[in-house]
């Protein structure tokens, strides 16, 4: 294109040098990752991380073994939902992911610092070589679903994660407000410039049900994602209501105890 400087690491175009050019990075000679599943949203606070975590502890007690890249890296919560504190550890083979209860396997900057508050104020660049770490000093062994818990928006972090990892396809997490048709549009449109498949959007917080008369009440206004999710032809997977008690459990460490029959069949979903 009209001004390329030839460095492909640093540009979001879709050209033909693009397409010519394979920048997958090698993985872990020790692992086997056999579908790698990115979790994006194009603004924060809407539970990516949430989505994330459920993905793979319902992926784990369907028999398959999960794991979390926590591409987070300035904002990690994936160890503090799973309740694993601590330091990873690692020898002359590599860096080994931490495990939940159920045995995810788990990678997150957080495992890596002195301190669980210590703050991460890295560049751009440190960043995704961090993220390269993961994928390629990590030891994750054989794995059926990694599940990456992208930080909002469209910066460094997604374009080094589209670029560089083999991405299978996006799982979009939205919210019922206002904002859902740009949000949605933005992570969409990145995605088809980057050629990653879109799985489907997970709308959290969509209602709340009364736990006295069982009425459902849109706290945060009327959903609009059907007719966004159709005029955009991406399938809904979910839409998951306002549930203080899931809530609890992940300030507790305690992701592994919520139940969420949706996610079954997403997972399912994926084996296609």
């Amino acid at each position: 294109m009209s001004g390329c400087n030839g460095k492909c690491g640093s540009c979001s175009e879709n050209c033909e040098s693009r397409q010519a050019q394979d920048l997958h990075i090698p993985l872990n000679e020790m692992s086997n990752v056999k579908k790698v599943i990115a979790v994006v949203s194009g603004k924060g606070g809407v539970g990516k991380s949430l989505v994330t975590s459920m993905l793979a502890v319902t992926a784990q007690t369907m028999g398959k073994q999960a794991a979390v890249l926590d591409a987070d890296i300035t904002g990690p919560s994936i160890p503090q939902a799973f309740g694993i504190h601590g330091n990873a550890v690692g020898d002359e083979t590599g860096l080994y992911p931490a495990e939940s209860r159920l045995g995810v396997r788990v990678m997150s900057v957080n495992l890596l610092l002195e301190k669980e508050d210590q703050p991460v104020v890295w560049r751009g660049p440190v960043i995704s070589g961090l993220i390269h770490q993961f994928w390629q000093e990590v030891v994750w062994g054989d794995v059926d679903y990694m599940f990456v818990d992208m930080p909002p928006g469209t910066g460094d972090v997604p374009l080094t994660v589209f670029q560089s990892l083999p991405v299978d396809g996006i799982i979009i997490v939205t919210t019922p407000q206002d904002l859902v048709t740009m949000i949605v549009k933005k992570a969409v449109n990145m995605a088809k410039m980057m050629n990653v498949p879109i799985l489907g959007i997970v709308e959290n917080m969509s209602y709340y049900e009364c736990p006295d008369c069982g009425k459902k009440h849109s706290i945060f206004g009327e959903s609009k994602l059907d007719e966004v999710a159709a005029e955009m032809e991406i399938p809904v997977l979910a839409k998951l209501p306002i549930n203080p008690k899931k809530a609890s459990l992940v300030d507790k460490g305690a992701i592994e105890l919520c139940e969420e029959k949706q996610f079954e069949s997403i997972i399912s979903s994926l084996e296609d």
